[in-house]
């Protein structure tokens, strides 16, 4: 991809910086837009960009994915050869509060996204959905191939929507489509709404954590610099419409459509005491904590089945939590300045 460029839509967020990061350390052009509302301290938002801007190669777009026309003059003006749709309302319990939000950004938002992708088509359209669309299945590891029809809360439930708009414009247009499911990604620059940022200001403040479901929780933690790395090894596993609607067991290719969803873990459950364990390891302090029942719209256990990225990448997530919880901790030290 020497030289080409990549859209990354919510590049101003969480994973966005990173994946905008990595492509920018590769010598890729990126054309990063965001709207830096106040979901969550804007401030840290502008501190991910203005690292981001010290690179030349990194032109900045502020505005509203789902602003009418908004992403089509920008594949127009630019051209983009794959768009990683990573701008979303995030947050499975804000979703409760304000579900309006969440139908503005995610479903008006991926729609403008495949207008402008029908209008001027990239070599390979990138679409974050979310590992919170296999809802109420209880069967694990979660495999691509599982039916994903019982979302638990409204966040999931635009989530998996936005497979099925995508699936139609692939099926449609013949626009090429990655989904890929994200699961309980965390590292340096999380958001402040996040379990690890919850988890390590209450304990250099000395406050009590909040520990849902009795600590009867399990996680598949994923590394965000691990995550952003499936995200680049998969830019060049374009899928391809099988010829005679014959797909390999086991892969989520679509048999009438360029598309294919794709889940991005680590592989692995981790017990959410097992976690906080983590954090307090590296902060050098113990954890008061506080055992809440489970919240509304939450499950109880995550895991993903990872063969896919593997047999399309050859690669898989490895960072184990205690290294992960480290460098997580070490960079809030430094920037929230806490001892």
């Amino acid at each position: 991809m020497a030289r080409r460029t990549v859209l990354v839509t919510g590049a101003a967020g969480f994973i966005g910086y990173h994946l905008s990061r990595l492509l920018l350390d590769e010598g890729l052009t990126v054309v990063g837009l965001d709207n830096h509302n106040d979901y969550y301290d804007p401030t840290l938002k502008a501190a991910r960009e203005a690292d981001l801007l010290r690179n030349g190669n990194y032109l900045s777009v502020k505005a509203n994915v789902e602003e009418q026309g908004r992403l089509i003059g920008l594949f127009e003006a630019h051209r983009p050869d794959v768009v990683v749709h990573l701008a979303a309302q995030a947050g499975v319990r804000y979703s409760i509060d304000n579900p309006r939000a969440y139908t503005e950004a995610n479903l008006l938002g991926t729609f403008e996204l495949l207008e402008a992708a029908r209008a001027f088509p990239p070599r390979h359209t990138m679409i974050a959905s979310t590992s919170s669309v296999y809802g109420a299945n209880t069967a694990m590891p979660y495999r691509e191939t599982d039916k994903v029809d019982s979302q638990m809360s409204y966040y999931a439930a635009t989530k998996k929507a936005t497979e099925a708009m995508s699936h139609s414009y692939a099926h449609l247009f013949g626009c090429p489509v990655t989904m890929f499911r994200f699961f309980t990604v965390y590292g340096p620059w999380g958001r402040p709404d996040m379990a690890p940022y919850l988890f390590t200001s209450a304990i250099f403040d000395g406050r009590p954590i909040k520990v849902f479901n009795h600590g009867d929780m399990q996680r598949d933690f994923t590394y965000v610099v691990d995550l952003v790395r499936g995200i680049r090894l998969l830019m060049d596993a374009i899928p391809e419409r099988p010829d005679d609607g014959t797909v390999p067991e086991g892969d989520s290719l679509s048999p009438v459509a360029p598309w294919r969803v794709v889940n991005i873990g680590n592989g692995g459950a981790v017990r959410l005491l097992d976690f906080i364990g983590a954090i307090e390891q590296a902060a050098g302090r113990k954890a008061e904590k506080q055992m809440l029942p489970i919240q509304p719209g939450d499950v109880p256990a995550t895991w993903a089945d990872t063969t896919l990225l593997r047999q399309l990448t050859g690669y898989a997530p490895k960072t184990s939590v205690i290294e992960g919880a480290k460098s997580y901790v070490d960079w809030h030290r430094d920037y929230y300045a806490v001892n």
